[in-house]
């Protein structure tokens, strides 16, 4: 759409359809940080089932599978046998559980540490990084269970400027040197999920928009005008921006329809939301509906419960009491967001 937009002088925040291809191409994603140095898991690239099966007889488990395009969150599989892995090739490449997005498949080594989400507004030229949040993939607690498209989301949480630095010079200014010098300028919101291992920081992919959750913590602790911020990455002109952030927290619990990510019910009632009185909570809309004068559940991931607090913790308590003023049948939730939030 922003090359749709552009081609009829409309001005549009977010990256051409080529630029964005760091998202909607792991396999495009893989190369291009290879040649341009940025850390990233060891990979292989499979177009072709039978050759994508006979390499994964030949990995360690546990082994990490992605379907190359947009999956909607759900295009990852951790396989912990074979037999598993063998069974998320057939799904993606020959049941095409995804479409087209899963025709390729980028095997990666298994990485473990804390993952991160890394965010920043850039202009095709310069970008500035947003604090640093946690999202939650995994839709239990303790980080299991299968991959979401995310459960919940603190922000910011502690790292060192050193750390900062490093991200900034190893993996952020790499992207728009590499990005600008191939022809495709980058500018929009990039946001890198990163995983700090033993080994030092890696990529585990690239998104070319807000996270979600990460978004809705985001955007409570924002202090400078959003439109302002998107109007500079537009006209070239961030490095003149000075962009402000609230000095609390904010925590952001998703409640999801029971069963989710695979099959849940929809259509089901949600009742208090009109009984949510902590003025420092905001109850963010994803997968609703109306229903005359009544709000339904229309999707996986259905609210958002974001909060704030003058510390980490106030943040999440804040987030939960929300949660406690809501309900519909079936509804999921992990009681851990924000428990961990440092690195």
């Amino acid at each position: 759409i922003v090359d749709s937009l552009h081609s009829v002088g409309i001005l549009a925040f977010g990256p051409t359809k080529s630029a964005a291809k760091l998202e909607w191409s792991k396999a495009f994603s893989k190369d291009f940080m290879n040649r341009h140095g940025i850390p990233t898991a060891l990979s292989a690239t499979f177009s072709t089932f039978n050759e994508a099966l006979a390499y994964s007889k030949t990995q360690t488990l546990p082994m990490v599978i992605k379907a190359d395009g947009l999956a909607l969150g759900k295009g990852v599989v951790i396989a912990q046998t074979h037999e598993e892995a063998e069974t998320t090739l057939k799904s993606f490449m020959v049941d095409e559980a995804f479409g087209e997005s899963g025709k390729t498949v980028v095997f990666e080594e298994f990485l473990e540490g804390p993952e991160i989400s890394i965010h920043a507004f850039c202009d095709g030229t310069v970008a500035k990084l947003f604090p640093v949040a946690r999202d939650h993939k995994r839709a239990g607690d303790g980080n299991t269970g299968a991959n979401t498209g995310g459960m919940g989301a603190i922000a910011p949480i502690s790292v060192s400027a050193e750390f900062l630095k490093e991200v900034e010079e190893k993996i952020v200014i790499p992207v728009m040197r590499g990005m600008a010098a191939e022809g495709t300028p980058f500018s929009g919101i990039l946001y890198p999920g990163l995983m700090v291992t033993k080994a030092g920081i890696r990529v585990i992919e690239f998104n070319a928009r807000f996270g979600d959750p990460e978004a809705q913590s985001y955007m409570r602790i924002l202090d400078s005008d959003l439109l302002d911020i998107m109007l500079d990455c537009v006209e070239g002109k961030l490095a003149e921006r000075e962009i402000h952030w609230n000095t609390g927290y904010a925590c952001t619990v998703v409640m999801a329809s029971g069963g989710y990510p695979g099959k849940y019910t929809s259509g089901l009632p949600i009742k208090g939301l009109n009984t949510v009185a902590d003025s420092s909570v905001v109850v963010f809309y994803a997968g609703t509906a109306k229903d005359g004068e009544e709000v339904i559940t229309a999707g996986g991931r259905v609210l958002g419960v974001s909060a704030l607090g003058a510390t980490s913790e106030e943040a999440k308590v804040n987030a939960y009491n929300g949660v406690k003023s809501l309900q519909f049948d079936g509804m999921q939730y992990r009681s851990d967001i924000g428990a961990s939030w440092g690195i």
